[in-house]
């Protein structure tokens, strides 16, 4: 199997590359250039309908999408060490945390990504100051994730998962998009940089 790759700072493949290097998984890549519109090919397209990187394509052909779907795949192959969690109460923690994650951080760094970055206008129709009103739900968003970080060291619970490898991507891409974290945010800022020391975060 392969893994049909962008390089940084897209998130959602480096959240593959980082769950493979965790379990130590060697996924050879194969590289999809974002800048050249090349997952938008009409080759591309025929392994994703919706021209978006990562993809996991699989021996026999099939192909698997979405990034979260990929790791879930891959941690059906390799349980151990488990980043989806082992009971069903943990399991269902981490899924809740990367949904909360996704939708409350990711949801709003993608808007402004879309409509307020000045890449992003060279290839898609903007609404601007949509996309500037994201600012402050991201800053939001930040500084709830701090006071929710108080007092443990992972996202969902007492081990690293799933979920913190989607909020360190989304974090790492907040601030190659211009939104950075608060200073203030002492518990973010904390856990930012325990899981950033991760040999993986460097995948």
């Amino acid at each position: 199997m392969k893994l049909y790759n962008s390089a940084m700072p897209a998130p959602n493949p480096r959240r593959v590359r980082i769950f493979a290097a965790e379990k130590g998984i060697d996924l050879p890549l194969e590289e999809v250039s974002l800048i050249k519109r090349e997952h938008k090919s009409d080759e591309y397209r025929q392994k994703n309908s919706l021209g978006q990187t990562p993809i996991l394509e699989l021996d026999d052909g099939n192909v698997i999408a979405e990034s979260v779907s990929i790791c879930r795949y891959l941690e059906e192959l390799h349980p151990e060490p488990p980043l989806f969690g082992r009971t069903a109460l943990e399991r269902a923690q981490i899924d809740m945390w990367l949904r909360r994650v996704e939708f409350v951080l990711m949801g709003p760094v993608g808007n402004f990504w879309r409509h307020a970055h000045p890449f992003t206008a060279k290839v898609v129709k903007q609404f601007n100051d949509f996309g500037e009103s994201n600012r402050e739900a991201v800053a939001a968003a930040f500084r709830w994730l701090d006071r929710e970080l108080g007092g443990r060291d992972f996202i969902a619970g007492n081990a690293f998962s799933a979920a913190d490898v989607t909020a360190l991507c989304t974090v790492d891409f907040a601030k190659f998009a211009g939104l950075e974290m608060p200073d203030d945010a002492a518990n973010l800022r904390a856990w930012h940089a325990r899981v950033s020391s991760r040999p993986s975060a460097a995948a």
